[in-house]
């Protein structure tokens, strides 16, 4: 069993939206995100996901969860696999069971992202130490004119020339977590030797400040003039962004994240004071770099060689772009002068000079535009229909609708036809309108003051507390919402810190009230807009008036048979006082 307290844990530092994200293309819709709904088929969105209660639902087929339960649901993983698999994703290790009190016992098998974890800071302290101890690696890095202050910002250390330099950091060389770590190598012959030598190394950094893999440049004209860690249960390049967990700070005051080809552009610019530049990791622009990206910043510049790789990088980089753009992000592209990359030009010309380049850089369509056209005759119908056949793909992809459609109109013009004639070719409709709010849905209001506090609940977990401190009365026979509410009490109280939403829905769901959680997440959804405040004036109300039931059903049963006042008690009759006075119930209008 895989213990509570670790599903909560886990729920809290998992991101639904970049869950569903990797598989269903998600749209901005007020304060949540929309899509059609990947559990059946339909043309007008109705799947909801919010960022802020970390839970999805479908208003259409009814489908909702936490980032578990939709792995679960979309991926068919069982409880156990999605759990592991986004553990995988934020760096945590599973346990299969509750601790028992003694030294937890050696997993056999392969190393948990824990142990990897704990090698690879290991390693980066004894290259730290390696390039104190290098006077060639420090003229090496001075000649690139990095000082000592920015070469430890970024943890930059040296792999010295030895086969096995690592067996002096760990006295285990033979282990296997070292391979799985991606720092060691084993041969067919089974001899082991270090994967990085003679190399000045960069540490490589998640979001949480964690060292998930390396990558490593060599001091001379040798190939390859870069090598990275290997793919590991911690480290997916495709992935993660090299410098974007110290560049954090300097992209939130620039608004603005630069992305470079190499390491040494990412430490270079930092050097001149261009703290907001990032790397990817030696691949191509993926679509999850291309989401991280306009997440950190509204304006996104891709640098990049103006070679023809170059050129081939920065496309790649706009058609894994279209998907994730929003009206007022923007997506550019510079291309330094010929024989200069990022960290030449800087070192050149300075910080004023680079960052009046960034101001010139092509917008998004504006590069586009110039490639496509580049390719073709325009002059000639054939050309022109090659244009739009190369167009086509891109303007459909493209999920900011204003720069869909200015980007549309550009396109018919310089094809010669009209905006309506394109439209209709690339069976493109009317786009909607950016800030179309999702459709407001009435409040149900039912007569089962249970589900009325769960359905509150769902929208603000916090409010379990005051339910639980609540001498709230339990029905005889408790119907399903009641039966639900009930147990979410007093499964909460296993669970350490706030719940959250995510948190409450698992809980139901690990319990079998799926059910219900079906019939009141649309409620709960639509109570969101309320303020914590309201919604607790409200739960209060509820609580009142079943306290006041049961008072009422307690008064029948205490009169049942009794023929005058006098035959109660002094405490019967108090009771039957507080039972007749009317209660206070809030109701909101709709």
């Amino acid at each position: 069993m895989i213990p509570k307290s670790f599903v909560q844990d886990l729920l809290s530092r998992v991101d639904i939206v970049d869950v569903v994200e990797s598989y269903v293309p998600l749209k901005r819709a007020g304060a949540n995100l929309t899509a059609c709904c990947p559990f059946h088929s339909e043309k007008t969105p109705s799947f909801t996901v919010s960022p802020s209660k970390q839970f999805y639902h479908c208003f259409g087929c009814g489908a909702h969860g936490s980032a578990i339960g939709f792995l679960m649901e979309y991926g068919g993983l069982t409880f156990v696999e999605a759990v592991k698999d986004l553990a995988a994703r934020v760096g945590m290790q599973v346990p299969e069971r509750a601790p028992e009190p003694g030294p937890p016992a050696a997993a056999p098998g392969a190393a948990g992202v824990e142990q990897l974890a704990e090698v690879l800071h290991e390693a980066a302290q004894f290259y730290k130490a390696e390039l104190r101890r290098s006077e060639r690696a420090i003229d090496y890095l001075k000649g690139r004119g990095l000082t000592g202050a920015i070469a430890a910002r970024f943890g930059l250390g040296f792999a010295p020339a030895g086969w096995q330099s690592l067996a002096g950091a760990f006295h285990n060389y033979g282990s296997r977590t070292l391979v799985d770590a991606g720092l060691v190598i084993q041969g067919e012959d089974g001899k082991r030797y270090d994967r990085f030598r003679e190399r000045i190394m960069f540490p490589i950094v998640n979001q949480r400040g964690q060292i998930i893999g390396f990558g490593g440049r060599v001091l001379d004209k040798s190939e390859p003039k870069y090598l990275n860690s290997p793919e590991t249960p911690l480290f997916e390049k495709g992935r993660e962004l090299y410098g974007l967990f110290q560049a954090r700070q300097a992209i939130r005051e620039a608004g603005r994240v630069v992305v470079v080809e190499g390491y040494m552009d990412v430490v270079a610019l930092a050097q001149f004071g261009v703290g907001y530049a990032v790397a990817t990791l030696g691949t191509a622009t993926t679509p999850w770099h291309a989401q991280k990206l306009l997440r950190q910043a509204d304006e996104v510049v891709f640098s990049f060689d103006a070679d023809n790789a170059g050129r081939r990088a920065a496309w790649r980089a706009l058609e894994n772009s279209l998907q994730h753009l929003q009206d007022g992000k923007q997506v550019k592209f510079l291309f330094l002068p010929e024989g200069h990359d990022p960290d030449s030009f800087i070192r050149a010309h300075g910080r004023e000079a680079f960052e009046s380049a960034l101001e010139q850089a092509l917008p998004l369509s504006a590069f586009a535009l110039k490639e496509l056209t580049e390719r073709v005759d325009l002059g000639t119908a054939e050309g022109r229909a090659k244009f739009l056949q190369d167009a086509k793909p891109l303007v459909k992809r493209i999920s900011a609708p204003m720069l869909s459609l200015v980007l549309r109109k550009r396109v018919a013009e310089l094809a010669g036809v009209t905006q309506a004639e394109l439209e209709q070719r690339f069976d493109i409709g009317a786009p909607r309108r950016p800030s179309q709010p999702a459709p407001v849905r009435g409040v149900r209001l039912g007569a089962d003051p249970y589900g009325k506090l769960l359905e509150r609940v769902l929208a603000e977990p916090r409010l379990l507390r005051e339910l639980d401190s609540a001498d709230l009365p339990r029905p005889r026979q408790p119907g399903a919402e009641a039966a639900a509410l009930l147990d979410l009490i007093e499964q909460s109280h296993a669970v350490p810190g706030e719940l959250s939403v995510a948190g409450a829905i698992e809980l139901l769901r690990e319990r079998g009230h799926d059910a219900v959680l079906q019939r009141l997440l649309p409620v709960a959804h639509d109570l969101q807009g309320l303020s914590p405040e309201e919604l607790a004036v409200e739960v209060r109300a509820y609580v009142a008036s079943l306290q006041a039931g049961a008072q009422r059903d307690e008064m029948t049963r205490t009169v049942a048979g009794v023929s005058s006042p006098g035959e109660l008690s002094e405490n019967d009759r108090a009771l039957v006082a507080r039972a007749l006075a009317p209660a206070k119930l809030v109701e909101r209008d709709h």
